[in-house]
């Protein structure tokens, strides 16, 4: 069974939207895809296309938000790698029974377009990773 299908984006932790924006489509000359916000997650978002895949710039919305502690812990800069999946429920239930820590007990909708969760740092070598199934 194929768990992950392709990288789906990586998740870039900054203070200023506008200004990380403005770094990625000026200097690098990505194209910005759109800008949206996620209350779930507390972070308003940036998409810029990169190939086949996206950066993804993710700026706080509130101080108890966990990108807003992870920029005060770490800095800003490279905060999760997201793979894209074709069954979450399936996939969280395999990593659980491997004995990996998630951090949400179901996924998270958002928007009606995906399904998340995330593979706890403590259970991937340090990295957080996002699972995404897109609809």
């Amino acid at each position: 069974m194929s768990r992950s299908t392709e990288l789906d984006h990586i998740g870039v932790a900054v203070r200023d939207l506008d200004n990380a924006i403005k770094f990625f489509t000026e200097v690098l000359g990505l194209e910005l895809e759109k800008i949206e916000e996620v209350p779930e997650e507390k972070v308003r978002i940036a998409c810029l296309k990169l190939g086949n895949t996206q950066i993804e710039l993710l700026q706080p919305t509130d101080p108890s938000s966990p990108v807003s502690r992870f920029i005060e812990r770490k800095g800003e800069g490279i905060h999760h790698v997201a793979l894209r999946v074709k069954n979450i429920h399936e996939l969280c239930r395999f990593l659980r029974e491997k004995g990996l820590k998630l951090v949400y007990e179901e996924p998270r909708e958002i928007r009606g377009e995906r399904l998340i969760n995330f593979i706890h740092p403590k259970s991937a070598l340090g990295v957080l990773i996002e699972i995404v199934e897109r609809r």
